[in-house]
């Protein structure tokens, strides 16, 4: 990756905080963005970074610290909680009960609505068992299949909406730098965007 010029990231930054409207949080997916680059998205303005490891969530803030809100937006292994509980306001793809009962803040409950394989998350059907047994989850995440269209990622969105006001949740993670318009039309509260504003 070039090196980030916190002055493009900022009028990227601010150019999706605009469109996408106050009630949406705008989360930088840092996954590519090595630990010394990261001091231009402060410059920036960034106010919330998710890490997808934990090993570099603990290296990113122990350089960073509060200067960011941290979120953890990839796939978590239960042995790795302890690294985020301390560091993280907010988990956006929990799957697994041993992660759950681990966790000590809040988190998003990863829902796979495409029924691939290869994705993490929880059948909706199961979504009503998931809340009755752990009640630090305070809404609904899903990845729809990768697709060129924007477009195609709406029925996912959609469908998530209703899963969450069917169950009375109020935060919707779905959206990424592909199709995040998508998202907010569709209702999202969070959007993880990446190449978005560092390319």
């Amino acid at each position: 990756m070039a090196s980030l010029s916190s002055a493009k990231i900022r009028e990227r930054y601010r150019r999706v905080r605009d469109e996408a409207g106050p009630d949406v949080t705008v989360v930088a997916a840092t996954k590519y963005v090595p630990l010394e680059e990261l001091r231009a998205l402060a410059d920036a303005g960034v106010e919330v970074v998710g890490e997808n490891r934990a090993q570099d969530l603990v290296a990113k803030h122990a350089a960073y610290g509060d200067v960011f809100r941290w979120h953890f937006i990839g796939h978590l292994q239960s042995n790795k909680v302890r690294f985020v509980n301390p560091i993280c306001e907010l988990v956006h793809s929990l799957a697994s009960e041993s992660v759950a009962r681990r966790l000590a803040i809040p988190a998003l409950l990863e829902v796979n609505l495409s029924g691939e394989a290869s994705k993490a998350g929880v059948p909706p059907d199961e979504i009503g068992r998931w809340l009755a047994a752990f009640p630090g989850i305070r809404g609904l995440m899903t990845m729809p299949p990768l697709a060129d269209d924007p477009e195609q990622s709406r029925p996912f969105f959609r469908r998530l909406a209703g899963l969450a006001a069917e169950h009375g949740l109020h935060e919707l993670s779905m959206g990424t730098s592909q199709d995040w318009q998508v998202a907010v039309q569709e209702g999202a509260t969070l959007i993880r965007v990446g190449s978005t504003l560092f390319r």
